[in-house]
Order: structure tokens, then C-alpha cells, then sequence
């Protein structure tokens, strides 16, 4: 098996879920087919913010329904893909042997950050998931840290998918049409 990249995509709205219109809804789509088949899923989202990094050991992840306001129909979505306990285990070693203190989650399951991506890239959920918080409040010497200490398990069939935006502050953009320019701070 070849190394796997590690991927960073904006996740956008829970909604691009059901926007099978929405660009970013069809590159989804196709992101399955863009890389080979991984093993297991290391998913990084913005939605699961610790103070020191964590992983789900859930062999069965809950699909996290982590927002409101929305439809009943994307209440109803669930992503059933099963958990990978092993592989979090093997990152926190690697996160550990670099001095990172990670802690493991028994019960934490995939939030819209995780699991909007994912259902649209590997709609069967088929392919083992664990999730990595983020932390912050820490810079980004730490995160490159952390990247640097997961890199193995690119050479072991694990594809490491980064979820989130440069921004995600929704009330500053709330209301506002899409084609609107950013704000000078973003």
C-alpha cells in the first residue's frame, strides 16, 4: 500500500449533507475515488476541542448531531461506520512517545465535522473511524507536533482527514449572502 495523504477540507454546513447541488457537496463525492482505499480514518475535526489531544476509543461512534435549527432530515442521517479503537491506541503512542499526554475516550462518538465529510466520501461507512480533538488554545508549533508524531500511520493505510475552515465563526457570517467577501480578520 502507498503512503496516504493527510487531507484538509472545509467541512461547510451540516447542510452540504443534503446540497447534492453544492460544489463542495459533489467534490465530496468524488474525494473516495481521488485516493486509495484506507484502512482506517484518522478524523481531525474543529468540532471536538480538548486541552490536550484525545482520541475515541468507541468501536460503535455515535453520529454526533452537534448543531440545531436545521431539518429533521439531517437529524435523521446517521453515519454507522465502525469505531477503531486499535488505531487510536497507536496514535496516542505516537503522541506519547513525542511527550503529548493524550487522553482516550471510551464513549465519544463522530461529530458534523467528521461524519458530513465522511458519509459523502465513503457513503457505505465502511471503513474504520476514530476521531483526534484539537486544541486552540495551543499554537501551531503544537499541532505541527502533532502532525509530525501521526505521520506513520500514513505508511500503515490510515488516512488522516483534517475537518474544519479557516474560520468558524457562524454569527459573524450568519445571514449574509455566500458570494460576500470575507472579513479583513479572516
Amino acid at each position: 500500500m502507498a503512503r496516504l495523504p493527510s487531507i484538509f477540507i472545509s467541512h461547510g454546513s451540516p447542510m452540504l449533507a443534503l446540497e447534492p447541488e453544492a460544489p463542495a457537496h459533489r467534490f465530496l463525492k468524488g474525494l473516495g475515488g481521488m485516493v486509495e482505499r484506507p484502512k482506517a480514518i484518522l478524523a481531525v475535526s474543529a468540532h471536538w476541542e480538548t486541552t490536550r489531544p484525545a482520541l475515541s476509543l468507541s468501536p460503535r461512534p455515535a453520529t454526533i448531531h452537534d448543531f440545531r435549527g436545521f431539518p429533521p432530515a439531517l437529524f435523521a442521517m446517521q453515519y454507522p461506520a465502525p469505531g477503531a479503537p486499535a488505531l487510536a491506541e497507536r496514535a496516542a503512542g505516537l503522541l506519547a512517545a513525542q511527550g503529548l499526554e493524550p487522553a482516550l475516550v471510551a464513549d465519544r462518538g463522530l461529530d458534523h465535522g467528521a461524519w458530513t465529510p465522511l458519509s459523502l466520501a465513503w457513503p457505505d461507512a465502511d471503513i474504520p473511524v476514530t476521531q483526534l480533538s484539537v486544541q486552540p488554545h495551543l499554537s501551531a508549533a503544537h499541532h505541527a507536533t502533532v502532525g509530525a508524531a501521526l505521520r506513520p500511520l500514513r505508511d500503515e493505510g490510515v488516512l488522516i482527514l483534517g475537518s474544519g475552515s479557516f474560520s468558524h465563526n457562524l454569527m459573524e457570517f450568519r445571514g449574509q449572502d455566500p458570494d460576500v467577501p470575507s472579513p479583513a480578520w479572516g
